[in-house]
């Protein structure tokens, strides 16, 4: 699929951060399910137990620089479970709460994605990948449009294509959290951890919406701005050695 390069180390260097992580979301979620819960008295707090085993792990292995991407995330992320799910009601929880692990899972993802777009067979081919991701995405949106009148999941698409024409050098990270936050909708949604209403807000019927939303990731390069913009306002020496740095190595 990718062009043979002699001079690439095809060895994929940061699997012991993303697959851990793609097994604690999908077994994480699979124990928090009705079906778990109708055998298994308080299951949710064995996926929380599990998800912040999986949060430990990862944080212990990340650079100090996303150890506090992650710290922050998981504050905003607590931050807005409880506007947009108990105060709005965009969605809904099993349990009408806010779980622990939501806000944990939050910056896992953010890692895992993190991890992912910086292997050298990603960083080699960035030009064929986001090609292959940008297409993958509307095709996979525009699909739940005709076949589940998912309005609001392509509108939500349509605000990534727009994102991703003002920050275009960061679109690998962004469509490659677009396909990790389809797993993770689609393995919660199956599992009936959290279920999105039949229209927006459960209030706006000329906008209907699929359980997931296929383009709802939007809402988490929200969550990843906001994460570098915390970062970018505590740590401002950080932040600006680092783009010098950068700037120097393009040059």
């Amino acid at each position: 699929m990718f062009p043979y390069d002699s001079n690439m180390n095809s060895k994929l260097q940061f699997t012991s951060i993303y697959l851990p992580v793609l097994l604690v979301l999908w077994l994480g979620l699979f124990l928090d399910s009705k079906t778990v819960a109708e055998q298994v008295h308080f299951n949710q707090w064995m996926t929380n137990a599990l998800v912040l085993g999986g949060f430990a792990w990862v944080y212990s292995r990340v650079t100090a620089k996303i150890k506090k991407l992650m710290l922050y995330g998981v504050v905003l992320a607590l931050l807005g479970e409880v506007v947009f799910s108990l105060l709005l009601g965009m969605y809904e929880y099993r349990l009408e709460n806010v779980p622990i692990y939501v806000p944990l899972g939050h910056s896992l993802v953010y890692a895992a994605v993190f991890y992912i777009q910086k292997e050298k067979i990603i960083q080699h081919n960035k030009a064929r990948v986001v090609s292959i991701l940008y297409w993958g995405m509307i095709v996979y949106s525009g699909l739940w449009l005709v076949f589940d009148k998912d309005v609001f999941g392509f509108l939500c698409m349509l605000g990534i294509l727009f994102l991703l024409k003002k920050i275009p050098e960061n679109a690998v990270f962004f469509l490659i959290m677009f396909f990790m936050v389809v797993y993770l909708e689609l393995l919660g949604t199956y599992y009936q951890c959290w279920v999105w209403p039949a229209i927006w807000f459960d209030e706006v019927a000329f906008i209907p919406s699929s359980n997931p939303p296929s383009g709802i990731s939007v809402f988490y390069f929200g969550f990843d701005v906001g994460c570098l913009w915390i970062y970018k306002k505590l740590n401002g020496k950080k932040w600006r050695r680092m783009k010098a740095i950068r700037q120097l190595r393009n040059a």
